[in-house]
């Protein structure tokens, strides 16, 4: 008996911007379910001596710049987030989640970009990230089928014990929305694919590239249309266990410059790969290092410098640059996890590698 196919995910969003809540309102997870383009996670166990209250929803709506509380100060994006606070005996902290979705998300915890920080497995493959945040708080970090869960220590001392449990406490409101996120492309869901936003300039790992118009850029190819256009390109359409499901070319103007391809796997892991024509975009050669801590280090790749960047050798997040005899720059970034360490990642680099000298032409937006 054949299993009919999984349906795609569909999410409440408002008509108007001015329809936004001037105060996000308090929504129990699997009622704010219905309004996310990610999947919302809840703790089943909490600190001790803490209680958790229910969290207040900032509902999707088209760009604009309204009084809103809990807005985003830097775009005039209205995405989807859900924000929840956890607290006791002196102690608080809160959760925040959302879909990180105008960039790959720095070195895979972009709220703890610039500080020292230090994984935990926290089950099912997953990792989470303790640092310190922007504001200089205790914080943690995580991406769990590819929805961006960020912690920040408000009030008071968590240890990591607590932190990681409570990251690997989390489980989804609503576990039948789980694979129809996961089901639905990356371009389906992310909102500056679906809307005219400004766009956002921010790292996006171990070595330094920024999309810095504040225009709105990238253009997607239809879902349906991503597989005849990445063969078309010379472009693999499958790595390891991850395979391309969205695509989009970047550049200025009428000139295209650079490609970039979306690749996930079952389990919500991501790939983002950039393709560009040698010295044809913004990818520069040699690559220099972004203002994170890391480690970075150059690699072979069929007699090719491999230049490979990775918060941790055994989870990543790893971040691979080279170039290909073809005509091709190249960039590769990972999600981290317990299978997405620095061998892994050098393995999946080098078979997209060898998927472009099969195809047997430049053709990269060309």
């Amino acid at each position: 008996m054949v299993s009919s196919p999984v349906p795609p995910w569909r999410w409440q969003v408002l008509d108007r911007a001015a329809d936004l809540d001037p105060v996000p309102p308090a929504i129990e997870e699997t009622r704010a379910q219905d309004w996310c383009n990610f999947v919302l996670w809840r703790p089943s166990r909490l600190p001790a001596g803490c209680d958790t209250r229910v969290g207040t929803l900032r509902r999707e709506a088209p760009p604009g710049r309204v009084a809103a509380e809990g807005r985003t100060p830097w775009s005039d994006a209205n995405p989807a987030g859900y924000r929840t606070e956890i607290s006791g005996g002196g102690r608080r902290l809160r959760l925040k989640q959302f879909l990180y979705d105008w960039a790959f998300p720095a070195a895979d915890h972009p709220c703890l970009w610039g500080s020292e920080t230090r994984p935990a497995e926290i089950g099912g493959g997953r990792v989470v990230w303790l640092g310190t945040d922007y504001l200089g708080h205790r914080a943690a970090s995580a991406r769990m089928a590819r929805t961006t869960v960020e912690l920040s220590v408000l009030e008071g001392e968590f240890d990591d014990d607590e932190l990681v449990a409570l990251f690997a406490a989390l489980r989804p409101a609503v576990p039948d929305a789980v694979p129809r996120v996961l089901a639905t492309p990356f371009a389906d869901l992310s909102y500056w694919a679906r809307r005219p936003a400004s766009m956002v300039s921010v790292p996006t790992g171990v070595f330094r590239f920024h999309r810095s118009e504040r225009e709105h850029e990238g253009d997607w190819v239809p879902s349906e249309q991503v597989a005849d256009f990445l063969t078309a390109q010379g472009v693999p359409v499958t790595a390891g266990q991850f395979r391309a499901e969205s695509a989009a070319t970047f550049g200025d103007g009428a000139t295209v410059r650079e490609l970039d391809v979306v690749y996930s796997s079952p389990s919500g892991g991501e790939l983002r790969l950039t393709a560009q024509r040698t010295g044809g975009g913004r990818l520069a050669f040699p690559p220099q290092r972004d203002k994170h801590p890391a480690t970075a280090e150059i690699r072979d790749l069929g007699g090719r410098p491999l230049h490979l960047g990775h918060l941790s050798t055994r989870y990543g997040a790893c971040d691979a640059w080279w170039q290909h005899p073809d005509g091709y720059d190249l960039r590769l970034l990972g999600s981290a996890g317990a299978d997405l360490g620095a061998e892994a990642f050098h393995g999946l680099a080098a078979e997209i590698d060898r998927g472009l000298r099969l195809a047997g032409r430049a053709a990269v937006l060309g």
